[in-house]
């Protein structure tokens, strides 16, 4: 396929751009900024292709750019895409938002990775060290269709495997399962929550527990419990811990926290986003 990687210089676009170089497909990289030209060249080992010539006969588009660039780079790059062509985006908050350009002869895929799990089997040091994933740690991936015929799924997903490789799985979900997941789980959740445990550590540490010994305890308990909550292993929680859960969640979460999945508060959180 001839691919073409819009925002190649970039952090997502030179991650997804090691990844594409050598697999065997016509990869064309565009980047604007004089500095991210160098990136490319550097740290991907490629040269950088006018937009025009790459776009040419394109058959997938990959925007990597940011969430609040994706509509103003959208309209300048789909109205000139041959029909048929598929448009990918990286994450579902700007399609959720209506931020791309209506054309009903193009598909746009949505693809994003899961994050290389807290709980896995990498046997190499570079597996253990790969935080984000395509480099050496296997991770998950979640794509939606978000339109254009079904057979270009198949097509979506075989370069998302590749962009983000090595893959454990890969699951298909729809645009707004995606936007559930992320931002509302992953980010106004989980991010939340570990922003407030970090905030916990550092008060523990400013009433005298020292520094070291308090990252070390909150880590390690974060393992084992996060193990037993979510059956990675077999276990319970003492009496003790399922009384502190009982007292410590109506203290620490509001009654009606559960509104951030709703449509509205979601769509508002994207807005704020994009």
């Amino acid at each position: 396929m001839k691919i073409a990687l819009i925002g190649a210089g970039g952090k997502m676009g030179v991650r997804l751009g090691r990844n594409l170089v050598g697999s065997g497909h016509d990869i064309r990289f565009v980047e604007i900024s004089e500095a991210r030209r160098a990136r490319v060249r550097d740290e991907i080992g490629a040269e950088v292709t006018a937009e025009d010539e790459a776009l040419a006969g394109a058959e997938v588009v990959i925007l990597a750019v940011p969430d609040t660039h994706i509509g103003k780079v959208a309209e300048g790059i789909v109205p000139r895409l041959d029909p048929g062509t598929i448009v990918m985006i990286l994450d579902a908050a700007a399609p959720y938002a209506g931020h791309l350009p209506q054309r009903a002869d193009i598909t746009y895929f949505i693809t994003h990775p899961c994050h290389p799990p807290i709980f896995n089997d990498e046997t190499s040091e570079a597996g253990r060290d790969d935080r984000f994933g395509g480099i050496a740690a296997r991770q998950s991936i979640v794509n939606a269709l978000m339109q254009g015929p079904e057979a270009d799924y198949a097509r979506g997903e075989e370069v998302a495997r590749l962009i983000w490789a090595p893959i454990l799985r890969s699951h298909r979900l729809t645009m707004q399962q995606i936007a559930l997941l992320e931002p509302a789980l992953a980010e106004t959740l989980a991010a939340s929550l570990l922003a407030a445990m970090k905030q916990g550590l550092d008060e523990v540490v400013a009433r005298g527990v020292p520094q070291e010994a308090a990252r070390d305890f909150l880590l390690g308990h974060l393992n084992i419990l996060g193990a037993v909550t979510f059956g990675h292993v077999q276990g319970v929680f003492s009496d003790a811990c399922n009384k502190a859960i009982e007292n410590g969640l109506p203290r620490l979460m509001r009654d009606d926290w559960k509104g951030i999945f709703d449509e509205a508060e979601l769509a508002e959180s994207i807005r704020r986003i994009t």
